[in-house]
C-alpha cells in the first residue's frame, strides 16, 4: 500500500513538472506577450471606439448650401446642428423668375459649403417628393436621414395645417391632438423567482452577455486547443517526445501538456479582463477632462436630437439608459464568472484531448486538416445554434445543444444570462465531465502510439487500430 502511494506521488510529481514546463515556456514566449498587450488594447478600442469616432465626428463641421424654391424652409424647419449649418442662398441664385441651379453647382466646387441642397417647386407636392443634394463627396448617412427627416416634418405640418383649414380647426387644437397621440411605451421585463422575488432584467443586455461569453468560449477553446495539437506536432517532429517518454508515461505527458496549456489560457484571460478594464478606465477618464461641459450635459449630446423634440429624444434615451444600468446592476456577475470558467476549462479540456490525437496522429502541420475538420465542425456549429438561441434561448434547439458536451460550452453560455432551469445546468455540467474523461481516456489510448509513429500516412483506420491495442 505504502509502494503505491509512493508510486502515485512520483506520477503526480512527474505530471506538476510537465504542466510547469508547459507552462513556463508558453508564457516566456514573444507571441504570449505580444498577444496579452495587443488583445486589451484591442478589446479597449471596440469598447471606446464608438466614443472617439462621435468626438471625431463633433470636429467635422459641414455647411450647407440651400436653394429652396418652395419658399418654406427656414432655420426652424431645417435645423442648424453642432456638425451641420444651413446656409440659403436661395435669393443668391434667383434670376428673373427661375433659380440658376446650374451656376449654384459650378460655384459649389470653390466656396466653403461641402454640399448643396437644391429643392424644387414640386417638392411637396405628392406623397413621394424628392429633393436633391450635390457634393463632390459622398454624404454620411446621417445628414441624409437629418435632411430627409427635417423635410418629412415640414411636410407633414403643412398637409396637417391645410386639412385643419377644411375641417375648420385651429392650429393650436391640431398641437394638442397630437400631443395627447404622442405615446410611447417602454416594455420593462421582470423575472420572478419560485421563491416570490422579482428582479428587474433587460432583454438587450442578456443577449449582449450571452454573445459575448460564447464568442469568447469559442475563440479560446479553438485557439488553446491549437495550441496543444502545434505543441505534439513540434515535440514530435523534433523527436523531443522520444527522451520525454523514456521517463514518463505518455498519458502523464498528454495531461501535463492539456493542462499547462489551460493554465497559460486562464493566466491571459484574467490579464486580459484587469488590462482591458484598466486601459478603459484609463481612456474615458482623459475624455471627461477634455470635455467641457456642454459636452457632458445628456440634454445637449444625445445623437440624433436635431431630428426631433430635443427634450422629448433626451427624456426616452436617458429611461432607456436607466434600465439598462439597473438590469447591469441586476446580473450576477460572480456566478456568470464561475459558470464562464466551468465551460470555459470544460470544453477546452474536452477539445483539447482531441486536438491531442490529431497532434500526434501527423507528423507536420500540413497533414491536420483530415483530423481537425470533424474537431472544428461541432465548434462551428455551436455558433450558429448561439446566434438561433440569442433569439429563443429556451427553445428545443438552444436546449438540447446546450446539453450535448461538443455545442454546450458555448450554447449554454448564451442562454445563462436569460436565466436556465438549474436542473438544466446540472445536466449540461454532468454530460461534459463524463464526456471529458471518455474523451481523455480515448485520445491516451491512440496518443501514446502517435506520438512515436514517423513517416507514416495516418488516416481513420489507422486510429481505430491504435485504440485497440492493448497496454
Amino acid at each position: 500500500m505504502q509502494n503505491k502511494r509512493k508510486h502515485k506521488t512520483k506520477d503526480m510529481s512527474k505530471i506538476g513538472l510537465i504542466i510547469g514546463r508547459e507552462y513556463k515556456t508558453r508564457v516566456r514566449k514573444k507571441s504570449f506577450i505580444v498577444m496579452t498587450i495587443l488583445g486589451p488594447i484591442l478589446f479597449a478600442a471596440l469598447m471606446v471606439a464608438p466614443a472617439i469616432l462621435m468626438r471625431l465626428e463633433d470636429d467635422d463641421f459641414k455647411n450647407i448650401a440651400v436653394i429652396d424654391e418652395t419658399g418654406m424652409f427656414d432655420q426652424y424647419s431645417l435645423k442648424n446642428t453642432k456638425n451641420l449649418n444651413f446656409d440659403f442662398v436661395s435669393d443668391k441664385y434667383f434670376e428673373g423668375n427661375y433659380y440658376n441651379v446650374s451656376k449654384a453647382k459650378t460655384d459649389l466646387k470653390d466656396s466653403e459649403h461641402f454640399a448643396l441642397l437644391y429643392i424644387p417647386i414640386n417638392a411637396m407636392s405628392s406623397n413621394n417628393g424628392s429633393v436633391q443634394l450635390f457634393s463632390y463627396q459622398q454624404p454620411n448617412m446621417g445628414l441624409k436621414m437629418h435632411i430627409s427627416n427635417g423635410i418629412e416634418k415640414k411636410a407633414e405640418e403643412l398637409k396637417l395645417s391645410k386639412k385643419a383649414e377644411e375641417l375648420e380647426i385651429s392650429q393650436k387644437e391640431i398641437d394638442n391632438i397630437l400631443m395627447v397621440a404622442n405615446t410611447s411605451i417602454n416594455v420593462i421585463t421582470t423575472t420572478m423567482n419560485d421563491d416570490g422575488t422579482e428582479k428587474e432584467s433587460s432583454t438587450t443586455v442578456a443577449m449582449i452577455i450571452g454573445y459575448l461569453c460564447g464568442f469568447l468560449i469559442y475563440m479560446f477553446i479553438f485557439m488553446y486547443g491549437s495550441m496543444v495539437m502545434n505543441g505534439v506536432i513540434e515535440e514530435k517532429s523534433n523527436r523531443i517526445v522520444e527522451v520525454i517518454v523514456s521517463s514518463v508515461k505518455p498519458f502523464q505527458l498528454m495531461l501535463g501538456k492539456i493542462i499547462g496549456v489551460a493554465l497559460v489560457g486562464i493566466t491571459q484571460f484574467v490579464l486580459w479582463v484587469m488590462l482591458t478594464l484598466g486601459i478603459v478606465s484609463v481612456t474615458y477618464a482623459v475624455m471627461q477632462k477634455d470635455l467641457s461641459p456642454a459636452d457632458l450635459n445628456p440634454q445637449t449630446q444625445i445623437m440624433g436630437s436635431s431630428l426631433t423634440d430635443t427634450t422629448d429624444v433626451n427624456t426616452d434615451d436617458m429611461a432607456k439608459f436607466s434600465e439598462i444600468t439597473q438590469a447591469m446592476d441586476s446580473v450576477n456577475y460572480v456566478g456568470l464568472l464561475l459558470m464562464f470558467l466551468f465551460y470555459f476549462v470544460g470544453g477546452y479540456l474536452l477539445y483539447a484531448g482531441m486536438f491531442a490525437i490529431a497532434g500526434s496522429a501527423v507528423d507536420n502541420e500540413t497533414d491536420t486538416q483530415q483530423f481537425t475538420l470533424p474537431i472544428t465542425v461541432p465548434l462551428i456549429l455551436g455558433i450558429f445554434v448561439m446566434l438561433s438561441a440569442i433569439n429563443n434561448p429556451d427553445g428545443s434547439l438552444a436546449y438540447w445543444f446546450s446539453i450535448i458536451p461538443f455545442t454546450s460550452p458555448i450554447v449554454m453560455m448564451v442562454r445563462i444570462p436569460f436565466g436556465v432551469p438549474f436542473t438544466d445546468i446540472i445536466i449540461s455540467m454532468a454530460l461534459l465531465v463524463v464526456t471529458f474523461i471518455a474523451i481523455t481516456w480515448l485520445a491516451a489510448k491512440i496518443y501514446r502510439v502517435g506520438i512515436l509513429m514517423y513517416g507514416k500516412k495516418t488516416n481513420y483506420k489507422e486510429l481505430w487500430k491504435w485504440l485497440k491495442y492493448k497496454n
